[in-house]
């Protein structure tokens, strides 16, 4: 009797095990209705926008997500390659390359979604011409929007860059700075809070919103978002990137009323991807 039971319960496991489905970046059913798709996000706008997905379009797409928010540029990232996300939603192509060079990562940048134009904040002068000489200025100390905040300040005259130097250009590539600024290099998040403390700071869009700055009227000098290719989007481990449940979010970020809402919200501030 024994030996039957054991003879069975083995057959029952052989049959699930030949009936199983391909297996997500956590573990779960990549193909299941049921899966409930978990992504890292900023909490604004990303996981703003995410959970207005999740609240209007999900449902009817037949997906379940679970966001979680993160205040940093690392953790989602990191949590994303050790398979804890199955998704993320809070970056540009040219930090996502700059991340996997560095850390060996392997993800994907699957669909664009929206560009947060950086922009030059202060709480001390209100117009360019205002900064005084000698003038603190925060930057972002990870190399790509370091790159491009010098990029932001060379387009408004406030210093030349050597030729070529692109995205990836640091303090080394100032090749004029008539107003003799001083750089300050913080992480990202942290900016906000420097105003106090520095006569000028180019802020994240998304750090720029979440602390009650209004990009499009109170940024000093703001990025254009033609040719921009800051855009933010949906980001997965390589390999996934045709997940049943991955193509159907990254469908519903592109979707007219997800754009609708992007204006609506940010009046200007976040600005919908062009497909």
């Amino acid at each position: 009797m024994k030996f039957r039971n054991i003879v069975g319960a083995a057959a029952l496991a052989l049959l699930l095990a030949a009936c199983g489905t391909s297996q997500g970046a956590t573990g779960k059913t990549a193909e299941s209705a049921d899966t409930v798709l978990k992504v890292g996000a900023s909490p604004v706008p990303h996981a703003e926008i995410l959970n207005f997905v999740k609240q209007n379009l999900a449902p009817a797409a037949g997906l379940k997500l679970e966001v979680v928010e993160f205040t940093d540029y690392v953790q989602p990232n990191v949590q994303l390659s050790e398979g804890q996300l199955d998704a993320n939603f809070f970056q540009h192509k040219p930090y996502l390359d700059d991340f996997n060079a560095s850390k060996g990562t392997k993800l994907s940048f699957v669909t664009p979604v929206h560009l947060e134009p950086l922009g030059l904040y202060s709480k001390k002068a209100t117009t360019l011409a205002a900064l005084p000489q000698g003038a603190t200025v925060a930057v972002p100390n990870d190399a790509t929007n370091l790159g491009r905040s010098l990029k932001l300040l060379a387009d408004n005259g406030l210093v030349k860059l050597k030729d070529g130097a692109g995205t990836a250009a640091t303090e080394r590539d100032v090749t004029d700075n008539p107003k003799k600024l001083v750089f300050k290099p913080l992480e990202a998040a942290q900016l906000p809070r420097s105003l106090d403390d520095v006569d000028a700071a180019v802020i994240n869009g998304n750090y720029a919103i979440e602390a009650g700055l209004k990009p499009a009227s109170q940024a000093l000098a703001l990025e254009k978002s033609e040719g921009n290719p800051y855009v933010n989007g949906l980001v997965v481990p390589a390999g996934h990137e045709k997940d049943a449940n991955i193509v159907t979010l990254g469908k519903l970020l592109q979707d007219p009323k997800v754009k609708e809402f992007i204006k609506q919200k940010y009046a200007g501030s976040v600005i919908p991807a062009e497909e």
